[in-house]
């Protein structure tokens, strides 16, 4: 079991490998990154045979930034019948898991295993289940199969509460038909990624603030207006009238990167087309200056060197704050819903919760 396997974006391996073997390295742990451009996953192969469970224990997933699912183990060539036999031999050296998904890669290829998946569940898990390799919510480990074709699979372990939250790090969300644009699944995949589900009636009340940059026609104000906030727009593109009709949104033509609070707000959010280094430094005067308690913001990424940009942005935006000595907890990921992006949540913690 020294092989992590990871899931992606299509067309984003290279930032994959990049970013685990950046942590594998400062982990000490011997190694090499591999991936076919336009595969959806990549591969880091360990030297040693604990490498694998070496990085996965030393890193939280969260904090990764371009993987969407990962697991370590190794790959297994099944034959054309009898599959099941052959994974439980394989099995018979693996932890009872607690758990089963079955995945498959965001590409074509993957699409059309999804059927077979489908199929194959059913049999796979009675069969785990009677030969005592599965207990259903269990303490064990989630069992993950990742199917390349119905012959080659990678049979992998990942804990439940270190992985991601959905099969293949897809959120299952259904977009809401009086939104206006289908970006307001950005923000709502934000809201359960940075976000504990128990801590949204608190953190996301009816009784809050909120600004969106950039916000027509009002994909992110649509969440905000859900959450029962109010909500200030800026932008000189025209808002859905529907959102206008709440009462709960003030929509004002103005340039976002100048225009600022007259007090503080619960919530920014912006997902404005824009050079990410802006972006960066308005990041840092709305959090550092105290316009905002928590903020969800778009970086836009050049077209090369993808994660080693991201790097560096994180890094300006943490020396601002620590210039500026206020405490701001970072996070960012990119997200399912996310193009060439990724999505930041930034918080102060150094001031006193609503």
């Amino acid at each position: 079991m020294n092989t992590l396997f990871l899931h992606c974006r299509p067309g984003f391996e290279s930032e994959v490998c990049s970013e685990i073997s950046e942590h594998a390295a400062l982990l000490g742990v011997a190694g090499y990154a591999k991936a076919k451009p336009q595969t959806a996953c990549a591969e880091f192969i360990c030297n040693d045979a604990e490498g694998a469970a070496q990085i996965m224990g030393a890193l939280r997933f969260k904090q990764l930034i371009f993987p969407r699912q990962w697991a370590r183990g190794s790959f297994v060539e099944l034959p054309e019948s009898d599959r099941i036999s052959v994974l439980l031999e394989y099995l018979a050296d693996y932890p009872v898991a607690g758990s089963l998904w079955l995945e498959v890669m965001d590409s074509n290829d993957g699409k059309e295993l999804s059927t077979f998946c489908r199929k194959f569940e059913v049999p796979l898990r009675k069969a785990l289940v009677k030969a005592g390799r599965l207990m259903e919510n269990g303490p064990g480990p989630r069992l993950l199969l990742t199917f390349v074709s119905g012959r080659r699979v990678f049979l992998g372990l990942a804990d439940a509460d270190n992985s991601a939250m959905w099969p293949m790090g897809i959120p299952r969300l259904k977009f809401p038909r009086e939104a206006p644009s289908r970006s307001t699944l950005k923000l709502e995949e934000a809201w359960h990624h940075f976000i504990p589900r128990e801590q949204w009636e608190q953190r996301l009340g009816d009784d809050m603030t909120g600004v969106d940059l950039g916000a027509a026609p009002g994909g992110w104000t649509y969440q905000l207006v859900r959450r029962g906030m109010l909500v200030t727009a800026i932008d000189n593109g025209p808002m859905a009238e529907s959102l206008m009709d709440t009462g709960l949104v003030q929509h004002l033509m103005v340039d976002g990167f100048t225009w600022k609070p007259k007090q503080m707000v619960d919530w920014m959010v912006c997902d404005i087309v824009e050079k990410p280094a802006r972006t960066a430094s308005m990041i840092e005067e709305w959090l550092g200056d105290g316009h905002c308690r928590e903020a969800v913001v778009n970086l836009k990424l050049p077209m090369k060197q993808r994660y080693a940009e991201v790097r560096r942005l994180l890094e300006r935006i943490e020396e601002g704050f620590k210039a500026r000595k206020v405490k701001v907890s970072i996070g960012c990921k990119q997200l399912y819903h996310d193009r060439e992006e990724v999505t930041c949540h930034l918080r102060r913690l150094d001031i006193k919760p609503r």
